[in-house]
């Protein structure tokens, strides 16, 4: 997200210019400055948990008519629903801890956001100023912990600096390539007198996102383009960052090239559309690994060449040129050298080869893709996504997730945790617009579902929010249900109990010669696996109930679609479906972890055939 797209989501503080502007100001505590601040921003929703670093700061909160605070039950959740609430609005996700451990809690949602560019902002208590250094009571070096996961952090020891810290992390989160940004401020700062004035004056010297692209590298892709016989265009989650997604439907309508995006991508572009070949990676649509393989141009979008795109770095798409297109000049040549590398914001860069794209057809250079489409178009329709009904008449997880998806309200959101169910979520439901998928791409954080599911509703009360949730990642959040419950924030979560972590039973079915070593949830060391219809710990409808919620639970086919209709008819109260499925479900396709992307398998001992003669 730019400065300038992120402005049209999210009021950004402005800089005085020589006192010209005239300024709010008012007498107070730091404590009462850091909720006038995070209302002159426009924050309207904290996710936090109380605690005695921290606690001046609850106290003024109380009287703030424009900023909610939702209290979670862990810290982890309230950075997780930041996170929910940033992906599913386009604003800053706000999350608060008091020092130490409610600080530490939030380390694992930082570096989940820092992983997929989410802009958030934690603000965290600190023991006082004279204390740091001191080992005191609930004393954690906060900044120095998430120093490398954090876009940047600070630490506030004076009252006075609080309206411009506050001014600039948001700032920072939001524009350039988004990220957390943690905001550490000690008790005696928060407690003593100052003066709030607003607008601040922000000072950050060398901190100047390159937004606009070089006209020479646009004009070099273009060409490139028109000249290739075999393009792919790779997007990433950066198109989405940048509000780029109608421009980036006028490009490949122009040029004709397949379109893939990556699991952060998902919804960029439209599933459905003809040029979509799907999803690249270790779990992506044959079409898409392959076209990347046998692609002689590669157009990189907002895409970092993630190893679960590329499967084995070297043997990555051979054959490709590479076009490299990222606001964060790092990312560029980072795992794959760029023949154009073009540093600039995706909307920017996307507009401005559509212009360059044009031109080349005005001079008569138009690509013919003609044979590269024949090749992608049989590729499609030999290697559909697809599976297989358990043959005891068992529940089919793949069923059950696209079931949901072709049920659901038009617009609703996903959100999902990390694993088989992932995948399946990636692969079965269609993606038709931006910001209605919400994963843990980089990280792979399980337990983020429900969480970010709660954010994404508290941003978007209108919209039907469904978490697609594991067995196991599920027993790690839940509490977060209760949250739910008490604030009117009526989610829907989808469990698909495997009675497993079923991806890692999927590599040890795969790679370790069938021995289930510590992945079955509901069965203790030495004893039998229950039936389906068995003793469950634990029993998810039970406990779903006892946090307040609506709990369904189904185990047949025939009762899958009247389970799914009662779930979305309930719109007061959270509510949550035990579906319980067949446990040997494998995600397919697969790359293996470590081996080259030629080496995709379409099913379990299906390797694709592309016949002689397309690597030329």
């Amino acid at each position: 997200m730019t400065e300038q797209a992120s402005g049209s989501h999210h009021p950004q503080p402005r800089a005085r210019s020589g006192g010209a502007q005239s300024a709010t100001v008012e007498h107070v505590t730091g404590a009462q400055s850091l909720i006038r601040s995070l209302e002159e921003v426009g924050a309207d929703t904290v996710f936090g948990i109380p605690g005695g670093a921290i606690l001046p700061a609850y106290d003024p909160m109380m009287d703030s008519a424009r900023v909610r605070h939702v209290l979670v039950r862990h810290e982890q959740g309230a950075g997780h629903a930041a996170t929910g609430y940033a992906q599913a609005t386009g604003r800053v996700g706000v999350c608060m801890a008091t020092s130490g451990p409610g600080a530490t809690n939030l380390v694992t949602p930082i570096a989940d956001a820092h992983m997929d560019s989410v802009p958030m902002v934690a603000i965290t208590g600190q023991v006082a100023s004279k204390a740091i250094g001191t080992d005191a009571f609930q004393e954690a070096d906060i900044c120095g912990i998430t120093m490398p996961i954090t876009k940047h952090n600070f630490l506030v020891t004076k009252a006075e600096d609080i309206p411009r810290t506050i001014a600039e992390a948001f700032h920072i989160a939001s524009t350039g390539r988004p990220g957390p940004v943690l905001v550490d401020i000690a008790k005696d700062a928060l407690q003593a007198q100052t003066v709030f004035s607003w607008p601040p004056q922000l000072d950050l010297p060398g901190y100047r996102p390159v937004t606009k692209p070089h006209a020479k590298q646009i004009r070099e892709a273009a060409k490139l383009i028109t000249q290739a016989k075999r393009p792919v265009l790779y997007v990433g989650g950066g198109v989405l960052k940048a509000g780029a997604t109608a421009e980036l439907k006028v490009l490949a309508e122009l040029t004709g090239a397949p379109v893939t995006t990556t699991l952060m991508a998902l919804g960029a572009f439209p599933d459905s559309h003809p040029l979509h070949v799907g999803m690249p990676g270790m779990h992506g649509a044959v079409t898409a690994v392959t076209a990347l393989q046998k692609a002689d141009l590669i157009v990189a979008l907002g895409a970092r060449f993630d190893d679960r795109v590329t499967g084995k770095l070297d043997s990555f798409a051979p054959f490709a040129k590479i076009v490299h297109a990222d606001i964060d000049p790092a990312e560029i040549g980072k795992n794959r050298a760029a023949d154009v590398p073009i540093v600039g914001d995706a909307r920017e860069v996307i507009a401005d080869l559509v212009q360059a794209v044009q031109a080349e057809h005005t001079d008569g250079n138009a690509g013919d893709y003609s044979a590269w489409w024949r090749d992608l178009s049989r590729w499609r329709d030999t290697y559909p996504l697809g599976y297989d009904q358990p043959e005891d008449g068992s529940l089919s997880p793949q069923q059950v997730i696209q079931r949901i998806g072709q049920l659901a309200p038009e617009d609703t959101i996903y959100a999902a945790g990390v694993g088989q169910h992932q995948m399946w979520a990636a692969h079965f439901i269609g993606y038709e617009r931006p910001a209605t998928w919400l994963n843990s791409g980089g990280a792979g954080t399980m337990g983020y579902a429900v969480p970010a599911a709660m954010g994404a509703k508290a941003g978007m009360p209108d919209r039907t929010v469904w978490a697609i949730d594991g067995d196991g990642c599920f027993q790690m959040t839940n509490q977060e249900l209760v949250t739910c419950a008490l604030n009117g924030i009526p989610i829907k979560v989808a469990i698909i109990n495997n009675g497993a972590l079923g991806m890692v039973r999927q590599w040890q079915t795969l790679f370790y010669n069938q021995r289930y070593s510590n992945t079955v949830l509901h069965a203790g060391p030495g004893q039998e696996t229950p039936p389906n219809k068995g003793t469950r710990v634990p029993d998810f409808v039970k406990l779903s109930e006892a946090m307040g919620c609506v709990a369904l639970r189904c185990e047949r086919p025939e009762d899958l679609d009247k389970v799914i209709a009662e779930a979305n008819a309930i719109n007061d109260r959270p509510v949550v479906v035990d579906f319980i499925v067949h446990e040997d479900a494998m995600v397919w396709p697969m790359v293996a972890a470590g081996t080259s992307n030629d080496e995709v398998m379409a099913a379990r001992g299906v390797r694709p055939d592309f016949g002689d003669g397309e690597d030329d």
